[in-house]
């Protein structure tokens, strides 16, 4: 099911007659609502004039998280706050968080209208109950697919994270068809449902929405294996709209960017150069449509690619791969640059561990140290200590080739890495106390 044929299956030129269009307008809104966007852009020598075609978008500057936490509260807010109907805010780790604000039309008429099409994209449609595991609050993933459920007809049940037990009761209990959670959650709730019993046959589900934060190929294999579905990516995050931002069909591998409302580009992180389809670069967004809180080629930090070939399925926006991870939270291991997704994707290719890990960074010296510690399943980890050693060193090989340095590997007795409701803590960084 396509939610929104008209625009979802547009002709490729009209969509992009349709972006000019509404980019010229939100550019024109921005130079007189928004004081800090018309003094960056006469800094930068343009003005809305200068917006004649898609490509002249790459003339205007980029927006930077450290901008928005400048001008916090609502020094990016473009409309009255008589106006915003909403408050959202990012969980940042240090500082000010990033406040962001919606008005009605940005709540009815794109968030609940994108997490819509994300759920059909799911292979959702009004007869499913959806099993809304997101966190509710400032945080944009509970409410945000919440009401986009309830806009497509969905039974929503918003049972928020935690109590992983009494929500597998409800699931079954209730009939929940669709989960929607972060990965590492539904690992989570994969691994206490193998702990009460349950099996792919005794739980309802048919497919989970999961996003937030990045996850591999192997953990998807290992969700759908353990709850029976069809598990798919989605994308979004709070700056943009939250999540619906984009969404994995049926054929999977990539994400459709609802680009009609979000504006895609990918950038060499180092220069700003834009990239061709098929470059892994940056991730860069301009909001063409929301109201009270729109950005201007906003850098995400998210590394992935992007093409705009159409897909089997028939929708025809852009597509992104899967975020393999993030400028500013990619590690440099002497010299080496390592995404914790790529650790991620070893790991679940050992069918003796579980997908449950943590990576703790340590410096020796003037060097630094990654220890990679991973769970032991159950059922191997009364192996004999031989056995055990071999796995690890496995492991160190495998990790080795793929990464191009040495980590160490530590073993650990199974449930012993703490589980997360939310979004992973997945780098535990020692250096600075040493």
């Amino acid at each position: 099911m396509i939610w929104d044929p008209k625009h979802e299956c547009m002709d490729i030129e009209e969509r992009r007659a349709l972006q000019l269009r509404r980019l010229r307008e939100q550019v024109a809104r921005l130079w007189v609502n928004v004081p800090f966007y018309r003094q960056k852009w006469e800094a930068a020598g343009v003005t809305p004039d200068d917006l004649q075609s898609l490509d002249d978008l790459r003339r205007f500057p980029f927006t930077e998280k450290d901008d928005l936490r400048k001008t916090y509260p609502f020094g990016m807010f473009a409309t009255p706050l008589e106006e915003v109907v909403r408050i959202h805010a990012s969980s940042g780790t240090t500082g000010k968080p990033i406040v962001v604000g919606y008005c009605k039309s940005d709540v009815t008429d794109i968030w609940a209208e994108t997490i819509a099409r994300t759920i059909c994209c799911g292979g959702g449609t009004s007869q499913d109950i959806l099993h809304n595991a997101y966190g509710y609050g400032l945080f944009t993933g509970g409410l945000g697919v919440h009401y986009g459920g309830e806009l497509l007809g969905c039974t929503v049940v918003p049972m928020s994270a935690g109590n992983t037990q009494r929500q597998l009761m409800m699931m079954c209990d209730l009939g929940a068809t669709i989960l929607a959670s972060t990965p590492s959650y539904a690992l989570t709730i994969a691994d206490a449902a193998e702990e009460m019993g349950l099996g792919p046959d005794d739980i309802p589900l048919k497919a989970g929405l999961f996003g937030a934060e990045p996850w591999s190929e192997g953990s998807r294999q290992v969700v759908e294996e353990k709850l029976g579905i069809s598990a798919h990516d989605i994308y979004g995050l709070t700056e943009i709209i939250g999540p619906g931002v984009a969404a994995e069909c049926e054929v999977k591998g990539m994400m459709h960017v609802f680009d009609d409302h979000f504006l895609p580009e990918i950038i060499d992180p180092e220069t700003g150069e834009v990239l061709p389809d098929g470059e892994t670069g940056e991730l860069v967004f301009t909001t063409l449509t929301k109201r009270a809180f729109p950005v201007i080629r906003f850098r995400t930090r998210d590394i992935t690619s992007l093409t705009h070939e159409p897909c089997p399925c028939g929708r025809t926006h852009a597509r992104i791969a899967r975020i393999t991870g993030r400028t500013d939270d990619m590690l440099i291991i002497r010299g080496v640059n390592v995404f914790p997704s790529q650790i991620e994707d070893v790991l679940t290719s050992f069918a003796e561990i579980e997908p449950q890990y943590q990576l703790v960074l340590t410096r020796k010296g003037r060097l630094d140290q990654l220890e990679v510690q991973v769970e032991v399943a159950p059922r191997f980890f009364s192996d004999t200590i031989g056995g055990l050693e071999q796995l690890e060193q496995r492991i160190t090989e495998k990790l080795y080739s793929t990464l191009g340095i040495s980590v160490t590997v530590r073993l650990v007795e199974p449930k012993t890495i703490e589980r997360s409701i939310g979004k992973a803590k997945r780098i535990i960084d020692l250096r600075e106390e040493e």
